[in-house]
């Protein structure tokens, strides 16, 4: 087979130096318009592809970035993944999604690659640094990392975050003013943060209305489909069951309403639930659950923006969150209770 083409068989068609076609590719104003449009139409006539490796041995890059995240088989990624990678892909870089499992090992692998140059930055949205240094020298909060969603508290590092408070509040709101009075939650892991300000927005919307919140009304889950099962299995064995839930996310919103039909009660009819995060399935679900939209594809190309000022030299430290707008998709699970 022919060899690819090179930069010299370019500088050979162009009647220019090797150094002249670099350049031209460089996009370097030291070349003139005429010479880097005589290169460009000649690289893509004998298609021409840069050597990566070489590149990224001389400018000690690799011109990736990571994307780590909790549960690579949870769909709620997919749409910051393609926010991610269309801003990367403009500025010339790969992603690489790391997958956790909330394996201490696995988190502090990904954070290694990134220190040993495998990587030039990451996305983290796992909501926790590993031990600090790894067990090798040096901590973390030094690296080009920006923290999308979640939030670690105290890391000096960029976040790019929804008002999980306030969109807890507005969701548990809209149960009340349906005429519920007793309103359940299904909390993310506690402590994290992000699951304890889902968990302050049902409080401060209860406190608000004059509502107690009963001996066994806030359950916690673990953000997958099973413990949302768990969780409702629990709430209705109590004397007095809730006739709403406001689950922390979707996933758990659907083991919950998949409960209560095994269990024989009708949503919205019996039972109102809302969710979070607004999962492209939420729509097609029956009955449509009623949720909490995220700007999902926004958040990666934030986060990926964020990213691409800190590798051009950019302060990798951020006095206060990036926080973009949530809004409630109001659907068929939520409906006025029965007398």
């Amino acid at each position: 087979m022919r060899d690819r083409p090179k930069i010299k068989d370019i500088a050979e068609r162009a009647g220019v130096s090797a150094a002249t076609v670099s350049r031209a590719l460089a996009d370097s104003a030291l070349v003139t318009a005429e010479t880097r449009q005589r290169v460009l139409d000649l690289a893509r006539e004998l298609n021409y592809r840069p050597n990566v490796s070489a590149r990224n041995l001389r400018t000690r890059k690799s011109m990736s970035v990571l994307l780590v995240v909790r549960d690579v088989g949870n769909p709620f990624y997919l749409d910051i993944l393609k926010g991610v990678e269309a801003t990367a892909r403009e500025a010339g870089y790969s992603v690489l999604m790391g997958n956790t499992e909330n394996n201490p090992a696995r988190e502090t692998e990904y954070f290694n690659m990134l220190r040993d140059g495998h990587a030039d930055g990451m996305i983290l949205m796992t909501g926790k640094l590993p031990p600090a240094g790894g067990g090798r020298l040096g901590g973390w909060n030094h690296l080009p990392v920006v923290v999308a969603l979640e939030m670690i508290e105290g890391s000096g590092l960029p976040h790019v975050q929804v008002d999980n408070v306030a969109a807890a509040r507005g969701a548990v709101e809209h149960l009340i003013a349906l005429g519920h009075r007793r309103v359940a939650h299904i909390s993310g892991p506690v402590p994290e943060p992000m699951s304890v300000r889902r968990r302050e927005g049902y409080r401060l919307a209860m406190r608000e209305a004059g509502l107690a919140v009963p001996a066994g009304y806030e359950v916690r889950g673990d953000f997958l489909l099973e413990s949302g099962e768990q969780c409702c299995r629990s709430l209705f064995a109590l004397a007095e069951p809730p006739t709403a839930l406001f689950v922390a996310n979707d996933e758990m919103a659907y083991g919950a309403v998949h409960e209560l039909r095994r269990m024989g009660r009708d949503v919205p009819g019996d039972v109102s639930v809302v969710g979070f995060d607004d999962l492209y399935l939420s729509k097609a679900f029956y009955p449509a659950l009623t949720t909490v939209s995220q700007p999902r594809a926004e958040i990666g190309r934030t986060a990926m923006t964020l990213l691409l000022t800190i590798l051009s030299g950019g302060s990798v430290r951020w006095a206060e969150p990036l926080v973009l707008p949530t809004v409630l998709n109001i659907r068929g699970s939520t409906a006025r209770p029965r007398s």
